[in-house]
């Protein structure tokens, strides 16, 4: 029962965190610190990975018509336009699926850790304020996914991969590149959430075929566990998404700047002078 309770509250903050810019995986990481399911640290590190899937559903639910290209609600070229948008998140998902398959397992093993998560929470919250600053004197050159071009989808696909560092934040990752590189905050948040729709199920998928191969098995209670995870994500995800996207309209992404650098203040002060 108390694992039920623990996968609902570390279902509330990945819901929360992975489509916002501020590192969900940071975040359970942190939340894993204080809240500690009594489940082996194999089925924990699953968990925690695959409840990610319940947040991706809340973006496919959000955006099931405009990423549908069979929809009969759509013309011959509004369905093609969502074949072009399609191929343009496989050309920019390319290096994850390389390097990442390459790499996750040595991140995974000397990369989950508090410092690591303080200090990409600190660089990153930093440059983000940065970058928008300076992004307050330029105007966007893409401010349509329809005229985003493939090259600059792979180029945003190549600052996915730094989310491969805990604390980074995918989306936070995507987002900074893509305003960068020269899109507007609305493209930079939508063609982020329509890349971790693949990114995510592979990742999920990749772990669950690694916990099976490892003699993983779910009993009923893990499974309950799961599902009640993956659930709450779902519902929190797509509240925090409906979020994202009004705040957006009138405001820039400095407050995420600022509160990943209060963050990882706490951080460095918990772990640094008060936990054992």
């Amino acid at each position: 029962m108390f694992d039920i309770i623990k996968a609902i509250i570390l279902g509330i903050v990945e819901g929360i965190t992975e489509f916002l810019p501020i590192s969900s995986t940071g975040h359970l990481i942190l939340a894993n610190e204080f809240i500690q399911m009594k489940q082996s640290t194999q089925f924990t590190d699953m968990f925690n990975v695959v409840i990610q899937l319940g947040a991706i559903f809340a973006v496919v639910v959000i955006y099931f018509h405009k990423l549908n290209p069979f929809s009969p609600k759509k013309n011959s070229l509004e369905k093609h336009d969502t074949w072009i948008l399609w191929l343009k998140v496989l050309v920019a998902i390319v290096p994850s699926v390389v390097l990442g398959l390459l790499f996750n397992d040595w991140m995974d093993a000397h990369l989950m850790n508090w410092q690591v998560v303080a200090a990409m929470l600190l660089i990153y919250g930093i440059l983000f304020i940065v970058i928008e600053n300076r992004n307050d004197r330029l105007t966007p050159r893409f401010t349509n996914l329809s005229n985003l071009p493939y090259q600059t989808a792979f180029i945003i696909g190549m600052f996915q991969l730094l989310s491969l560092v805990p604390g980074t934040s995918r989306s936070g990752a995507t987002i900074l590149g893509a305003i960068l590189i020269g899109t507007s905050r609305f493209v930079a948040t939508e063609f982020s959430f329509f890349l971790a729709i693949p990114t995510m199920f592979g990742a999920s998928l990749l772990k669950i075929v690694k916990y099976f191969s490892h003699g993983g098995a779910f009993t009923g209670t893990q499974t309950m566990v799961l599902l009640t995870g993956t659930v709450v994500s779902f519902v929190v995800a797509y509240l925090s998404i409906r979020f994202l996207l009004n705040y957006i309209k009138n405001n820039d992404f400095k407050a995420f700047g600022w509160y990943r650098i209060i963050l990882s203040v706490l951080v460095i002060a918990y772990f640094g002078f008060f936990a054992k």
